[in-house]
């Protein structure tokens, strides 16, 4: 293969990237900007020109399909497999180090990796041998703060005594992990990287091997990395390995699962000479698309900088809808799509996108109403998610004391010191005695170690006392109140992050559906109804994976996908900005970027609706219009009206959103700003107008505030 042949299909960014005779190179790839394309032919550059051996090249990627599709795109290009090159995910290569020098990382030959819920189940055995209380630290959260420790390089001796009774207990139950994987050749996700960087740091003579092996290093997706991966990447290149980082501060959105933004923001100065090249020509989006993205991306502070463009066509301006609540918006999503397939498109070639996963429930029913065929990406349907299935179990106990698989499900979720032993135990009673569990329980409960008699005996009693409701109270009120007194909400709202606040949303959105529910049979209880509907709701199966069908999926989910047709549901504050990216420093900026990767994934057509009211968090609301459409131009966007398409600047969008914004400030929502006593911060809301109309900030040292706007002399940041 010649020069010619590498470079001759590349645009002059490419090239530039391609080509770079700088040790470490910066690439910012925009969305659609061919990164991967950048990368391989970029490895093929290393081989041809500069003489690199595939022995002598690291490229680092965060998907095993991702390192595939780079192996056989590099073989294409270069026509051989390139034996010898190391190619794959932190974890992979962490893995393939740790296997090779297994003595010297202080492991035993065979070490087990450990899986999330394996993982899981070694907290489980120390919280037993410490006797920790599972009530109060449920093991979820302890594994959570595990997992961030090792994700910041810590070790359990790493971390400072702290007296609150939170820190003192995560602690000792580390220190437990630790021993009880030692003991056993136990390595979980985190443990590899953090093993793996540890043997470089003690084993110098080993990182000097792999210094002089490797040549250059190629990491994908640069931006998501943290603080344990970017360190191992440090310490390996050192002062003598050249590397080439390929990513987007733009779709940096992994933000609460550890990624560090900030990564990408100092490569620049944490390696010498470091060369930047930006991919700004898109190949996916039409430019009117481009031109909504780069406005909303363009109100961020810290940008490394970018502006998409595309010498393709202009295409239709961006539809926006605004329904009457969350039923009159997924009916409209419906009846375009149902417009859609009547042309002949192809249903795939359609995504719904949404930044809760509990919004997925209405549109579910509705594109089941109109038999339009779906998949949920990467998830569950509503019905058959995990914390979902769990109150229904305890729903079903209420009619039925005698249905054992709901007995099973929830004698002991959440935790309340019902080991398998116990349950076992009632399993067995029951079968030699051909009857329940619930009566095997009933009977057997006094001849049980005193801890599990208690804890069975509070469950009957608990489940005894819902069930005394079960006629009086309305379904969404029975609902309710099992949720609370069953201690499930409570349970999920205690497992951190993301996956714990989704769990809760989708619970809350279990009230909104029995609240909004219209039994068939009014002469027969609601809830016998309801679950059978539930139940046939989850049993209508999902789209086959060839089959041509919708795809649903959170915004976290859509990102390196792309589809002709996109929906973005649900653009209001409070649910889009999230409500908690409100309260925390930098979490406005990443639900901004989450908004530019979603408006990114559209090639021709993007639908953004929100609704008047909703029903959000069991709460009926009044969201005002999400911030992010008043960053879009107006002149690519338009209103859609039932009865006709109106095109016009959307002043009516900006008066529903800011009504009373201070006018003559010069400010506006989400906005940096600067205040000389408190800081940086972040409008959240205006009140009233004029020189005496109130502002409130969220300042990232002190906190929210509310300010009257000629006396706060607030500036841009």
């Amino acid at each position: 293969m010649d020069v010619t042949s590498i470079i001759d299909s590349l645009n002059a960014a490419q090239r530039e990237a391609v080509t770079s005779a700088n040790a470490h190179q910066l690439v910012l790839a925009g969305a659609g900007s061919g990164k991967t394309r950048v990368l391989v032919h970029r490895i093929a550059w290393l081989m041809q020109v500069e003489g690199l051996s595939p022995y002598q090249i690291l490229a680092v990627t965060f998907t095993n399909k991702a390192s595939r599709e780079m192996r056989e795109r590099i073989s294409d290009l270069i026509g051989f497999a390139p034996q010898g090159m190391w190619v794959g995910t932190f974890h992979g290569l962490a893995h393939r180090l740790l296997k090779m020098h297994w003595r010297d990382a202080g492991l035993p030959e065979g070490f087990q990796i450990l899986d999330a819920d394996d993982q899981l189940r070694v907290v489980k055995r120390v919280y037993t041998a410490l006797n920790m209380d599972a009530e109060k630290w449920p093991p979820r959260q302890a594994q959570w703060y595990i997992n961030e420790q090792k994700d910041e390089g810590l070790r359990a001796a790493h971390i400072q005594q702290s007296p609150d009774p939170f820190s003192v207990a995560m602690l000792q139950i580390y220190r437990g992990y630790e021993e009880a994987c030692q003991r056993g050749g136990l390595v979980d996700f985190g443990e590899l990287l953090l093993r793996a960087h540890e043997l470089w740091l003690n084993k110098p003579e080993l990182l000097a091997h792999y210094q002089d092996r490797f040549q250059h290093i190629l990491v994908d997706e640069f931006q998501d990395t943290n603080s344990i991966q970017y360190a191992w990447l440090r310490v390996l290149a050192g002062n003598k390995l050249g590397m080439t980082a390929v990513g987007d501060d733009d779709q940096s959105i992994y933000g609460w699962r550890g990624a560090k933004i900030e990564n990408i923001q100092n490569y620049t100065h944490d390696f010498e000479t470091v060369s930047t090249v930006r991919l700004e020509q898109n190949y996916r989006s039409t430019a009117t698309i481009l031109k909504a993205a780069n406005g909303v991306i363009s109100q961020n502070a810290n940008r490394l900088g970018k502006v998409l463009w595309t010498d393709g066509e202009e295409g239709e301006k961006l539809s926006l809808y605004a329904g009457f609540n969350e039923q009159d918006e997924a009916r409209f999503i419906g009846e375009r799509i149902q417009d859609w397939i009547a042309k002949g498109n192809m249903r795939s070639d359609v995504a719904i996108l949404y930044r809760s996963n509990a919004q997925s429930r209405i549109l579910e029913e509705a594109l089941l109403r109109l038999q339009i065929p779906y998949r949920i990406y990467g998830g569950h349907r509503f019905y058959e998610r995990l914390e979902i299935k769990n109150a229904l179990a305890y729903l079903r106990l209420l009619m039925n004391r005698h249905d054992d698989a709901a007995f099973e499900r929830v004698i002991n979720t959440p935790t309340r010191g019902i080991g398998d032993k116990t349950v076992q135990r009632l399993r067995d009673t029951a079968r030699a005695a051909n009857q329940s569990m619930w009566a095997a329980a009933e009977s057997e409960v006094e001849n049980l170690p005193a801890r599990a008699s208690n804890a069975v005996r509070g469950f009957l009693a608990m489940v005894a006392e819902l069930a005394e409701d079960y006629q009086s109270l309305t379904l969404d009120g029975l609902t309710d109140q099992v949720l609370e007194a069953s201690g499930l909400l409570e349970f999920y709202r205690r497992e951190k992050g993301e996956r714990g606040q989704t769990r809760v949303e989708n619970l809350e959105e279990l009230i909104n559906a029995c609240r909004a529910y219209e039994a068939p049979d009014p002469d027969t209880p609601a809830l016998p109804q309801f679950i059978d509907e539930a139940v046939l709701d989850a049993g209508e199966r999902q789209a086959e994976s060839d089959e041509d069908a919708i795809q649903l999926m959170t915004l976290h989910s859509a990102k390196g996908l792309e589809f002709p047709l996109v929906f973005m549901a649900g653009m209001e504050e409070n649910l889009f900005p999230h409500k908690m990216s409100l309260e925390e420093s930098g979490r406005l900026e990443e639900e901004r970027r989450l908004c530019y990767v979603g408006i990114t994934r559209a090639m021709e057509k993007l639908y953004l609706t929100f609704a008047e009211t909703r029903r959000l968090y069991g709460k009926e609301s009044f969201n005002r219009v999400s911030r992010f459409i008043l960053d879009i131009p107006s002149d690519v966007l338009e209103e859609v009206r039932l009865s006709a398409n109106v095109s016009r600047p959307t002043s009516f969008v900006k008066k529903a959103t800011l009504s009373d914004d201070g006018e003559g400030s010069g400010l506006g929502l989400g906005q940096q700003v600067k205040h000389k006593i408190f800081g940086e911060g972040v409008i959240l809301s205006f009140e009233g107008s004029g020189p005496n109309g109130r502002v409130q900030v969220n300042f990232a040292n002190e906190g929210t505030k509310w300010m009257v706007l000629q006396y706060a002399k607030l500036q841009p940041a």
